[in-house]
């Protein structure tokens, strides 16, 4: 059995589809009781539901089910964005340590080693903790997911308006999330990758001007790209509950990709897929196929 956490999360239920497609036995942790149904619905036989901070719900996500499968490996996602990425890595270490896991597999982000995103930064932090246990290891760096275009789909649609909260020339690399699911499942099902660790990027480096005009193609409409002010975008954000460490942690990523942009290379993700990595027009065919089909 395979434990992901943060499973209720749209990547930990990428994964879970994944591995399930492999034939693999997965439990999910997930925050809440009623998030149960959604790790269900993507293939999970077993859900535990507690916070993650809480070494007895760790405990009892470790341990064996009621058939009697242990858990021989563990996916670990933190909430996206959280103050608490270190403590809640300690807990989840201590847990995995005392079960002698196979295999402890991270998710992480790419360039973790950038300080001015203080999310990057964490991830950096937690992925020294993960060398110090003795534990085998594997740490997955995913670029920014394709899917986070989806987030203005209607406004894409009903606007041909695709507003970013930075410049329109910002160079953006991007991975499709059932990519760096695909790859999850195979570091964690096949042999030869403890002690990798796997920067997972498309060849894709797109402006949103660039991303505009594959929107365009598909829609078979105009679309535009428009840069929002950060002071407009923060008082949308707050408005609509942001929290005050999302919010400066978002605001501090928007000025270094505008400052930077944000790319890796596709050459790993390549290796460990066996196929090229998903392109952003193949992507958007996919979506866009996929919404139409949901709205009839």
């Amino acid at each position: 059995m395979i434990l992901v956490t943060g499973a209720a999360g749209n990547t930990g239920r990428a994964v879970i589809g994944a591995l399930s497609a492999r034939g693999q036995t997965t439990r999910a942790l997930v925050h809440r009781p009623q998030q149960a149904p959604a790790a269900i619905d993507a293939g999970a036989q077993d859900v535990v539901a507690g916070d993650m901070r809480d070494p007895a719900v760790l405990e009892q996500a470790l341990g064996a089910a009621k058939s009697g499968d242990s858990v021989r490996a563990i996916y670990h996602i933190c909430p996206n964005m959280s103050p608490d990425e270190l403590s809640i890595a300690q807990v989840v270490l201590r847990a995995a340590r005392a079960a002698e896991l196979e295999h402890f597999v991270y998710h992480s982000v790419l360039h973790p080693q950038t300080e001015a995103m203080p999310h990057h930064w964490q991830k950096l932090r937690t992925e020294e903790l993960i060398f110090e246990t003795g534990l085998p290891f594997t740490i997955l760096q995913p670029a920014a997911y394709m899917q986070n275009v989806l987030a203005y789909w209607d406004q894409i649609v009903q606007q041909g308006v695709y507003a970013v909260p930075y410049a329109t020339a910002t160079r953006l690399g991007m991975v499709d999330l059932e990519d760096v699911a695909e790859a999850a499942a195979i570091v964690l099902t096949e042999k030869g990758h403890a002690g990798a660790t796997y920067e997972l990027a498309s060849a894709d480096l797109l402006s949103p001007v660039e991303v505009a005009a594959v929107l365009e193609r598909r829609l078979a409409r105009p679309v535009r790209a428009q840069a929002v002010p950060l002071d407009v975008w923060e008082r949308r954000a707050r408005a609509s509950g942001v929290r005050d460490y999302q919010l400066e942690t978002l605001l501090q990523m928007f000025r270094y990709y505008e400052r930077y942009g944000f790319w890796g290379n596709p050459h790993v993700l390549t290796s460990l897929l066996r196929r090229p990595p998903t392109t952003f027009a193949t992507f958007v065919e996919r979506a866009a196929n996929r919404l139409q089909r949901e709205s009839v």
